[in-house]
């Protein structure tokens, strides 16, 4: 589903807030046998999320997860915002939004799952990846016609640095 005037409010959005599992990595988790939980996430989607943090946008991370390998690459890419293992979402949206001193009209959130909902609800930009579930898609501004962990993020965000003259390629 795609809400007619969501373009419209791609050329104002300056922060970018995604949840990781199940939008940036597809939802599963692969463990080792010795515990270790690994997670597999898109390059094409760490592109550009690089990108957008090199075009000026806010890049941030709000996630249930909490696990060091993800977090080392979200902070390879540059990510600095990085809340793990929250269990209250909207909470830490409210937090960002007051640490970065922006509007919540300027923020695009992806998520995937019911514990993204009441953030999601609460910004600018609501979005998700196919795959996310029933009530999720239902609230979403913009659904990605990509699954989580396969480009959805990436599909986001070059629309948004497209109709923001960033995307440069």
């Amino acid at each position: 589903m795609i809400k007619d005037n969501y373009k419209k409010i791609l050329k104002n959005i300056n922060t970018l807030i995604f949840d990781v599992d199940g939008v940036l990595t597809n939802g599963d988790v692969l463990v080792t046998t010795n515990g270790e939980i690994l997670r597999n996430m898109n390059t094409k989607d760490g592109f550009a999320l690089k990108t957008a943090i090199n075009s000026g946008l806010n890049v941030c991370i709000i996630s249930g997860g909490n696990n060091l390998g993800v977090k080392k690459r979200l902070k390879d890419l540059g990510i600095e915002n990085i809340i793990l293992g929250t269990l209250d979402k909207l909470k830490d949206l409210n937090k960002l939004i007051t640490k970065l001193k922006i509007k919540k009209e300027n923020v695009m959130y992806m998520g995937d799952d019911i514990p993204d909902l009441n953030a999601m609800m609460s910004v600018g930009l609501a979005c998700c990846p196919n795959d996310a579930v029933n009530e999720v898609r239902k609230i979403a501004d913009y659904v990605s016609h990509l699954k989580g962990g396969d480009g959805a993020v990436r599909d986001i965000i070059e629309q948004i640095l497209k109709i923001q003259g960033h995307w440069e390629f």
